[in-house]
């Protein structure tokens, strides 16, 4: 395999059958990436500027490695598991959540994130975790705790600033906008996310291989039981790190050898790019057929009468 090339844009599509005759299609966008930028295979335009919604959370997180607020406040790889998290708001998962606000002394109702429906408090929201991660970040340096989600508060200007670092581009250049549970999130080009990803699963980095190490450890946090996430990562035992984001988005990193995957299904359709990520990663070699097998039961597979197809095919030159 020669990285340096990449294969000329391709096409996915994800098809949903009925019966066997097709009744919707996805396209999908892919971009895989290694740890230096370089585009390794691309399923349409790397270039497509997509919002990384809460594919960014590993990324907001490493503010608590690098403030040394996880060690200040004595918290776990749990803690740091569920800050990268999208939870579903179970029992153990929203203890997690409190025990980060408890031991850095932040009171619960200084969360910004939404309380879900039907539900009682924020601490519930799919993003609390990553809330309070903020919050303890700035509980550490004495920041202004009720103005944590503003776009110039200085926890955010320090995630944007690691961000700029790892993509090697000015702070200034990011565009912003807000996220579902009130925080920033940014628009970056699908090769980006992909190489974002990439660095994550390349093991150079101990702060980065504190935040693989607390998600592979712990899956459960990150998204839970049932969840594509949490069932790849117990699946493949540790050689593939998982993230979903909302609107058909999709990050994979294959650790030890560096190279990071974005999915975008241009509709937003959730179920084609779980479909589409196994197709992928089977064919690139990441999971073996077994695995695939396994997923697709859940994934692949919607009952009866229906199923998805995906149309495509990803090489390297």
């Amino acid at each position: 395999m020669t990285r340096e090339k990449r294969t000329p844009e391709g096409e996915l599509k994800v098809h949903l059958l009925r019966e066997g005759i097709v009744e919707s299609q996805h396209q999908v966008r892919a971009v895989i990436s290694d740890g230096r930028g370089r585009i390794l295979a691309s399923l349409g335009n790397p270039q497509i500027a997509i919002f990384a919604r809460s594919c960014l959370k590993p990324f907001q997180a490493l503010a608590l490695l690098s403030t040394g607020t996880l060690e200040r406040f004595h918290l776990s790889d749990r803690d740091l598991a569920i800050a990268c998290g999208s939870h579903q708001g179970r029992l153990e998962q929203v203890r997690q959540v409190f025990n980060i606000l408890w031991r850095s002394d932040v009171d619960p109702v200084l969360l910004k994130c939404p309380i879900p429906a039907g539900k009682h408090s924020p601490l519930e929201y799919n993003c609390s975790g990553k809330h309070a991660g903020m919050l303890a970040v700035c509980q550490q340096y004495k920041w202004p705790l009720e103005t944590y989600l503003q776009r110039h508060h200085p926890v955010q200007r320090l995630i944007l600033d690691r961000m700029a670092d790892l993509l090697r581009m000015p702070a200034a250049e990011f565009i912003a906008a807000h996220d579902d549970c009130g925080a920033p999130t940014y628009l970056l080009q699908l090769g980006q996310l992909a190489n974002l990803y990439a660095q994550l699963a390349s093991s150079t980095n101990l702060e980065m291989e504190r935040i693989v190490r607390a998600m592979t450890h712990h899956p459960d946090m990150v998204a839970g039981s049932g969840e594509f996430d949490t069932d790849l990562m117990c699946l493949t035992q540790g050689e593939i790190i998982s993230k979903s984001g909302a609107e058909g988005l999709q990050c994979v990193g294959r650790l030890g050898e560096g190279m990071g995957l974005a999915v975008k299904v241009m509709d937003g359709s959730k179920r084609a790019k779980y479909a589409a990520a196994i197709y992928i990663l089977q064919q690139m070699g990441w999971i073996g057929p077994a695995i695939a097998e396994q997923l697709a039961d859940s994934y692949i597979s919607l009952g009866e009468f229906k199923r998805l197809e995906v149309v495509g095919e990803v090489n390297f030159s």
